[in-house]
C-alpha cells in the first residue's frame, strides 16, 4: 500500500444521518440503524470510524448527522472532538452534506483530500477495503479526478444503482501502479429490472454503486461551481464560518433553503472526470431486515434468530429480539417467512417478502396521536 496511513492531510467524512426506517421497531429518529448494534458488538457507525483509522487520524473524521441524533454520536465515539460532529438542521440530501463537508475540511487544508462514506456498510474484508481507499487517496491527490468506488457485483441485485466502467487505466506517469483496478466511468445507471440487472452481470462491465467517493477539496469545488453553482456560492460562505462558533447559525439559517439533491444526481452524472475503483472487497449495504438475514446464521430449517427462540415447523424466519430489560423466549409454531422483532415498547410482525413496506408503517405511526412517540 502507498504511504498513506495516518496522512495529516487526507479526511475521512461518514455520512450518518438517514433514518433507517425499515428497521423499524429498532432504529428510530433519534438512534437510526447506523447507531444501533444490529451485527457484532458495535453499532456501524463504530464499525465505519474504526475501519478507516488505519489511514486517517482520529482528528480528521467528521461525523455529518443532524441535529436530533448528534448528541447519541457523541456519546457512541467519545473520543472524536465535539467540533468534528456536526448537525444538519434538516435533511437536505447528500448533495448538501458533500458540500457542508467539504467547507469544514478546506477551512482546516485546501490541499486536503477526502473520502466521503456511509456509516451503515457491512465490509468484512477490511484490509481489502483499506487498500482500495489508500490507493483512492492516492490517485485523488495526484490529479483533478473524481474516484467513486465500485464493488463487483455477486447478484443480479436490483435494489443498487450501477455504474458502467470503460477502459482500465494506467497508473499516473512515473507512479508504481497500484494494487486497485482504476476504470473510467462512462454511466450511471439507476436502479435496473433483473433481466438488465442480469444483463449487466453476464457483461462484466458494471459496479455497484456504494455512493463512496475520494475528492480533492479543489476537485470537488471546482465541480459544484460547474454543475451546482447555487452549492458552490454556500460552499464559500460555509468555509468562512468553519472553525467558528457562527457555522451553528449560518447553517440554521440558510440549511432548509439548499437544494434537496442526491449527490449522484447533482454532480456524478454529468462530470467528465470520474474514475471507478474496483472494489473487490466484501461489501453489503443492509437497507432492510431481509439484508440483515444474510449476516446472521441460520439453523436447519433457515430460521436465523438473535433471541431466546423456540419453534415447531417454523422456517425461514427472522427472528430479533432487542430488549434491554428480560429477554422472555419468544416460541413460534408453524410460522414461515416472517419477520418477528420484539424491542422494549414495540413487536413487528411482517412478511419478508413486505419487508420494503415497513417504511410505510413508519409514516403511519407518525401521523398517528397515539404512537406517533414510537417514531
Amino acid at each position: 500500500m502507498k504511504k498513506t496511513a495516518q496522512n495529516s492531510n487526507h479526511f475521512v467524512i461518514i455520512m450518518a444521518g438517514g433514518r433507517g426506517e425499515r428497521f423499524w421497531p429498532v432504529s428510530r429518529e433519534k438512534t437510526p440503524k447506523q447507531l444501533v448494534t444490529l451485527l457484532g458488538g458495535r453499532s456501524f457507525l463504530q464499525q465505519a470510524v474504526e475501519r478507516v483509522l488505519p489511514l486517517v487520524p482520529l482528528k480528521n473524521v467528521l461525523v455529518i448527522t443532524n441535529a436530533v441524533q448528534a448528541p447519541e454520536v457523541r456519546r457512541q465515539l467519545p473520543k472524536l472532538p465535539r467540533e468534528n460532529v456536526v448537525g444538519e438542521p434538516v435533511g437536505r440530501d447528500t448533495c448538501a452534506a458533500v458540500t457542508l463537508g467539504a467547507a469544514i475540511v478546506g477551512q482546516r487544508s485546501t490541499s486536503a483530500v477526502m473520502a466521503v462514506i456511509p456509516a451503515d456498510h457491512v465490509i468484512p474484508e477490511e484490509k481489502k477495503f483499506q487498500q482500495v481507499l489508500g490507493d483512492s487517496f492516492d490517485l485523488a491527490a495526484r490529479g483533478q479526478v473524481i474516484v467513486t468506488i465500485g464493488i463487483k457485483p455477486s447478484e443480479p441485485a436490483t435494489g443498487y444503482g450501477y455504474i458502467r466502467v470503460g477502459n482500465l487505466l494506467p497508473p499516473p506517469q512515473g507512479v508504481k501502479p497500484y494494487k486497485t483496478a482504476f476504470f473510467k466511468a462512462e454511466q450511471f445507471v439507476e436502479k435496473p429490472d433483473l433481466n438488465r440487472a442480469l444483463e449487466y452481470i453476464k457483461s462484466g462491465q458494471y459496479r455497484w454503486n456504494a455512493g463512496m467517493f475520494i475528492w480533492s477539496f479543489v476537485t470537488i469545488t471546482q465541480g459544484l461551481e460547474k454543475h451546482q453553482p447555487e452549492l458552490a456560492a454556500a460552499c464559500r460562505r460555509w468555509f468562512k464560518a468553519a472553525g467558528t462558533p457562527r457555522l451553528e447559525k449560518v447553517l440554521a439559517r440558510e440549511y432548509p433553503e439548499i437544494k434537496k439533491i442526491s449527490i449522484d444526481y447533482a454532480l456524478m452524472e454529468h462530470a467528465q472526470n470520474v474514475v471507478v475503483a474496483d472494489g473487490a472487497f466484501a461489501w453489503d449495504d443492509v437497507g432492510s431486515w431481509t439484508a440483515l438475514a444474510r449476516h446472521l446464521k441460520a439453523d436447519p430449517e433457515g430460521n436465523c434468530a438473535v433471541a431466546d427462540f423456540i419453534h415447531v415447523d417454523g422456517a425461514r424466519n427472522i427472528i430479533f429480539d432487542a430488549r434491554t430489560k428480560g429477554r422472555t423466549p419468544i416460541a413460534v409454531v408453524g410460522l414461515r417467512d416472517a419477520i418477528l422483532v420484539q424491542t422494549d415498547d414495540a413487536v413487528l410482525l411482517a412478511h419478508k417478502s413486505q419487508a420494503q413496506k415497513v417504511k410505510d408503517l413508519v409514516k403511519k405511526l407518525a401521523e398517528s396521536k397515539e404512537y406517533k412517540k414510537l417514531v
